[in-house]
């Protein structure tokens, strides 16, 4: 297993220990949330950068990453909706979206096309990532209604352009 994938299963790791660490509700608790919730994003940045700058690129790597991705930000959010924090609809937009392009990915492997990922779903995931990364500590309502609205507009934006961009798949569908 390559230092890349490696860096993907920590990800995938901090997962339980921020979803524990969470639940507690305790302040020391949601700071150190805070902390291994970093250490998660920034992985995700390192583990692509090594997997580009020394060939570590893998059918592991390119299955395992956007799916770690999913499993941190979705997780974190279904804390939110449980603590009333986040509205379950936001979340409801948001899993729309990640199945949509998903559904859309896999229409193109069964045609022999490749979906590579787009720079508005690059942003998508860095918003998201800063946003709940201030939800973690903070319960202002000013701050829970701007990042779900941030996240709203990312998310549908960049679900869109991943449809319109392959609109051809579905024609003779």
């Amino acid at each position: 297993m390559n230092t890349a994938n490696k860096l993907t299963l920590v990800r995938i790791g901090t997962v339980p220990v921020l979803l524990l660490l969470l639940s507690l509700g305790r302040t020391w608790a949601l700071w150190t949330a805070v902390g291994v919730y970093i250490v998660a994003c920034v992985t995700d940045t390192l583990d692509g950068y090594v997997a580009r700058r020394y060939n570590q690129v893998s059918n592991f790597g390119k299955f395992m990453d956007p799916l770690a991705d999913k499993m941190l930000v979705l997780s974190v959010m279904c804390v939110f909706v449980q603590r009333g924090q986040m509205a379950g609809w936001v979340l409801a937009v948001v899993l729309l979206r990640e199945f949509g392009v998903s559904g859309l990915r896999l229409l193109a492997v069964e045609r022999g096309q490749v979906i590579a990922a787009a720079w508005s779903g690059k942003v998508k995931t860095l918003v998201t990532m800063i946003c709940l990364g201030f939800m973690i500590p903070f319960h202002w309502d000013w701050l829970d209604l701007t990042a779900q609205a941030l996240i709203l507009l990312t998310t549908v934006a960049s679900g869109a352009e991943y449809f319109w961009k392959n609109r051809e798949l579905f024609r003779g569908a």
